[in-house]
């Protein structure tokens, strides 16, 4: 007699060996070296098995990424706009200072080059970053906290966009205290 969820777990085995793979191999070689069958050897799949899911090396790279770094970037709910927003740019700076964070500077600068792995960190990090703001910026004008006429996407450009202008053009000091300074005066001006 044949299960219906036989294949599944699998699958789900499978996908979950191939995003680690990617992962480690990118922390170990950086973007450049690693290759679909680099992933499939570490992974113990077949190449085919990694383009039945995804599309290119970049996908698959950038989807192990962020499975590692979803932990590490919670959404918060304090019950406060303010708070959320700070909590979230705090975590989001603090990834990015961290040692797997500094793979996004690698990958942005390869992104460079390759219209494929632009996309896909565009696509399957940035992207979701800025709808987890949007969704923070949303709940604060529901609260009342921010202007209810408020541009949110040129909001989440002016809290988050000085985080990534210090990491990949001044170099200057991108902490705690710099995030919090930033996303105060940023309240001064979208609040109520």
């Amino acid at each position: 007699m044949m299960n219906g969820k036989r294949g599944r777990p699998r699958n789900v085995e499978a996908q979950k060996s191939i995003l680690s793979a990617s992962y480690e191999l990118l922390l170990e070689s950086g973007f450049q070296a690693v290759t679909v069958d680099k992933i499939a050897d570490r992974a113990q799949v077949s190449k085919a098995t990694i383009y039945k899911w995804w599309p290119n090396k970049a996908a698959v790279i950038m989807d192990g990424f962020m499975d590692a770094a979803t932990a590490r970037l919670p959404v918060p709910d304090t019950g406060s706009a303010f708070n959320d927003i700070l909590i979230h740019a705090t975590n989001l700076t603090r990834f990015l200072t961290s040692r797997e964070g500094t793979i996004i500077t690698q990958l942005l600068g390869e992104g460079q080059f390759d219209a494929g792995l632009a996309e896909a960190y565009r696509t399957r990090f940035f992207h979701p970053r800025r709808l987890e703001a949007r969704g923070l910026l949303e709940k604060g004008i529901q609260l009342g906290e921010l202007k209810k006429d408020l541009d949110i996407d040129i909001s989440i450009d002016l809290i988050y966009g000085p985080i990534f202008y210090r990491l990949l053009v001044t170099g200057e000091t991108l902490d705690v205290p710099y995030v919090q300074q930033l996303v105060t005066y940023a309240f001064e001006g979208i609040g109520v």
